[in-house]
């Protein structure tokens, strides 16, 4: 088991300054078992809800018989399953002393994050758990852009193991977990649209040339698209724009949550054939964006996209109060200055540019601009985070 050693501080930090904190992640991305690491380094007793349980679901039948008498840490696995008990914890919070504090772990974001923010305000953290990144991957960049960040795909005994995992994983998704989360978007329709973004993975939001080729109107696939993403399988990255000169796009790029699911969808069965794709670039792009925001800590609403309708873009911006870092990713040994590069330098007024490479070396590009290697990202990159 890989111990995932800087997501328990932040949990144990969390816990420590709120009385509730919620680790919010797709399913199977390793909430549980951060909780059973979490409780296992704790002192004090530790009692766990499995809410998929109809055992520990009847234990909860009445909640505040069952959870007012605790103490220690509790932790509700599948929040999702029992949303009236968030009153209660507003209750259970405000007791002073506080014999309890509450782990709560859920698996979809938009209507847990409303029921809490209505009963828990000022009360509860909240911790995003993303899959593997290049700290828990030992740096090898390459495994885990092709298995993807999932723990039992990642950790496979072979490709073509990692490879049924995820299939299998696809298809539970789409059979069993959509229903559990009250969805009403037929099985198949979800599947082909899923499919659909993988082919448009890296691009720009076109909800009304998605909508025609998927024979439906832009806000219903707008609607497909929030879904995924409120359940951690798709990212939105929106854009940057400002009085500039130029004009800007301002549509959101669209990129799917995990590389392994994504080589999945596209029929990719081995690295060999990735490297060969030709979705490989884009595929390398959202892989290595989505380590740039875990090595730096940055938060949603720090990351942007910049695209001019000129031709110049940057594929991430972070905004850090006054501060702004740009990021370039090339699937290249030794990334050179770029026109688009200067210009978005210049443009966007930023105070750095990386240019993260697949390569193995740290050199100067020009004044500002840095080639950063990906191996590097959870060493070198900037600190975000609080």
């Amino acid at each position: 088991m890989i111990s995932r050693s800087q997501e328990l501080r932040t949990v144990r930090r969390l816990l420590r300054e709120f009385p509730v904190v919620c680790v919010l992640g797709a399913r199977q991305v390793g909430k549980t078992t951060l909780a059973k690491q979490l409780a296992a380094t704790r002192r004090g007793p530790t009692t766990r809800f499995d809410l998929q349980d109809p055992v520990d679901l009847g234990r909860l039948s009445d909640p505040g018989l069952a959870l007012r008498p605790l103490r220690g840490l509790v932790v509700l696995d599948e929040i999702h399953h029992l949303p009236e008990v968030f009153p209660l914890l507003r209750a259970l919070a405000d007791r002073r002393p506080r014999p309890a504090r509450f782990l709560v772990l859920g698996s979809a974001s938009g209507d847990l994050l409303r029921q809490t923010s209505e009963s828990l305000a000022g009360r509860i953290a909240y911790h995003r758990l993303d899959g593997f990144g290049l700290r828990e991957a030992g740096n090898d960049a390459d495994r885990l852009w092709f298995r993807g960040g999932f723990p039992r795909s990642f950790l496979a005994k072979t490709e073509a193991a990692g490879r049924r995992w995820r299939n299998n994983f696809i298809e539970t998704f789409l059979a069993r977990d959509l229903a559990s989360w009250g969805s009403r978007v037929p099985p198949a329709t979800l599947r082909r649209f899923w499919t659909m973004l993988a082919h448009r993975h890296g691009q720009l939001w076109n909800g009304a040339e998605i909508g025609r080729s998927f024979g439906v109107s832009h806000t219903a696939v707008r609607r497909y698209l929030d879904l995924l993403t409120s359940l951690f399988l798709v990212r939105q990255l929106p854009p940057w724009f400002e009085n500039l000169r130029k004009r800007q796009s301002r549509s959101p790029k669209i990129f799917l949550g995990d590389s392994g699911i994504l080589h999945s969808l596209l029929g990719i069965a081995t690295s060999a054939q990735l490297l060969a794709h030709p979705k490989m670039g884009a595929s390398w792009e959202g892989f290595v964006i989505g380590q740039i925001i875990r090595a730096t800590g940055a938060s949603p609403d720090q990351c942007y996209h910049w695209s001019a309708h000129s031709g110049a873009s940057l594929d991430l911006l972070l905004v850090a109060g006054a501060r702004r870092y740009g990021f370039e990713v090339k699937r290249a040994e030794a990334p050179r200055r770029t026109a688009s590069m200067a210009a978005a330098f210049e443009d966007l007024r930023l105070d750095r540019l990386e240019v993260v490479h697949a390569g193995t070396e740290t050199y100067e590009i020009a004044p500002g601009m840095r080639a950063l290697p990906v191996r590097r990202l959870t060493r070198e990159a900037p600190d975000l985070g609080d």
